[in-house]
């Protein structure tokens, strides 16, 4: 199936889950780092205290990864090399699950995404607000976000509002003269989203879902009262870090940058003379964003670049180390910092940062991110899933865990969904929910 038919946003949505049986999942992480694909297993759940909204359990039944190629920031820069390690990574999974995988949920770094909300109203005339007034203002905002270069991802109301009274969850049964709406809408550039699907179309597979990598990771590494109270999700990849802000249990904006973790390993490669691999072994063992007192004192090794057997290897303080990686670091968090205030969602976030991503492991990122940012700040890794191997437990593996959740949420995004943690309604036994087969069609 296209991305580009089959629904007047322009690409197939992730079909919603019964919450009735079980489900089979396939998901691919394309990052700039590595390839992640994940089978796993829904099977249905009771309502609870924990992850409240969640109507499945997911357990992973088989994961593939690999080492990235043809992928720099994000952006596909080489089809076959992509298209080989979708299919060794896939096929590892579906070795491991002991089945065969026909089409994926896919994540979206590049396209530079966008985030914007669209207003609409219509005229009630003092009328009951009924299904299709409802239908109506969502259709009028939907439509505002209509691009020829661009393809919307996501689109969530994040709230209604009557008779200029905002804030109303559910107007369905309530009396006004004008109601209106906010429209959280996630866009992407549509030729990045054609080479995505070209690759895996080229790998013998379709796409029955892309999701924002901000939006899977916030899914896989916040908490219930993160989400709820006001939070933002920092993704720091090898090649690309990405914002997401979560409040009153929504998506409401996100961002990214062109810039991650291989960034601070060429840094590193320039500074010392050596290797991109014996720069990026440097910065993984004795690299930090944090100067310590014992630094200046402490000698590393590096290898030398060339092949010549008589060049030694070089020995450099550690302290030289952390000033080339602290440099980066600091420049990145300032540039999170400043798009964060920028965006106007700097007091929705308030003092609470999740940082999560391959690249967030790196010694002393938390207390440099304490510091930049002001604010707390804790590592989030992947929650609410079981079956993980121990490697796959870690901030690296947060966007690939968190597309095996987003089917539970695709119906809470057609704005219809059983409520909970991420729906912008309450419980789905609203007059409400009970137009999510109107909405499924026509989103």
């Amino acid at each position: 199936m296209s991305i580009f038919g089959g629904s007047s946003f322009g690409f197939p949505r992730t079909k919603p889950l019964s919450s009735k049986r079980a489900h089979v999942v396939s998901v691919l992480d394309i990052g700039s780092t590595k390839v992640v694909c994940i089978i796993a297993r829904l099977t249905p759940r009771r309502e609870s205290a924990v992850l409240p909204g969640r109507t499945h359990n997911v357990e992973v039944i088989g994961l593939g990864h690999q080492r990235s190629h043809g992928i720099k920031s994000g952006v596909i820069a080489d089809l076959d090399a992509v298209e080989n390690v979708v299919r060794l990574a896939v096929d590892a999974a579906e070795r491991m699950a002991g089945l065969t995988v026909e089409s994926l949920i896919v994540n979206v770094s590049a396209g530079r995404i966008g985030s914007d909300v669209y207003t609409a109203s219509i005229d009630l005339g003092g009328q009951e607000v009924e299904s299709g007034d409802l239908r109506k203002v969502l259709i009028a905002a939907g439509q505002q976000s209509q691009g020829s270069d661009r393809a919307v991802l996501h689109s969530l109301p994040t709230g209604f509002s009557l008779d200029g009274e905002r804030g109303i969850r559910d107007p369905l049964g309530m009396y006004g003269d004008v109601l209106g709406v906010d429209m959280h809408v996630v866009t992407a550039e549509r030729a990045a989203l054609r080479n995505l699907e070209l690759c895996i179309n080229r790998a013998h597979l379709t796409v029955e879902g892309v999701v924002a990598t901000p939006y899977a990771s916030g899914l896989a590494a916040l908490v219930d009262d993160e989400v709820e109270l006001g939070c933002a999700a920092i993704d720091m990849g090898g090649g690309m870090t990405t914002i997401s802000v979560f409040a009153e249990g929504k998506l409401i904006h996100t961002d990214a940058i062109g810039i991650g973790g291989h960034h601070v390993t060429t840094d590193l490669a320039r500074g010392l003379s050596t290797r991109i691999e014996d720069a990026e072994r440097l910065k993984v063992v004795h690299g930090s964003a944090v100067a310590n007192g014992a630094d200046d004192r402490e000698v590393v090794s590096v290898p030398p670049i060339g092949e010549d057997d008589r060049d030694q290897p070089t020995q450099v303080s550690k302290a030289l180390l952390t000033r080339i990686i602290s440099a980066r670091i600091e420049e990145t968090l300032e540039m999170l910092r400043d798009r964060i205030q920028k965006s106007g969602f700097s007091p929705v976030v308030g003092k609470r940062v999740v940082l999560t991503g391959g690249a967030c492991q790196l010694t002393g990122m938390p207390e440099a991110a304490r510091r930049i940012l002001a604010r707390n700040v804790r590592i989030g890794r992947p929650m609410g899933v079981s079956g993980l191997p121990a490697a796959a437990k870690g901030p690296a593996f947060s966007t690939a865990v968190g597309l095996t959740i987003y089917p539970q949420m695709a119906d809470q995004e057609t704005h219809a969904g059983q409520g909970g943690l991420f729906s912008p309604f309450g419980n789905g036994n609203s007059r409400f929910a009970r137009m999510g087969q109107w909405l499924k069609e026509s989103f």
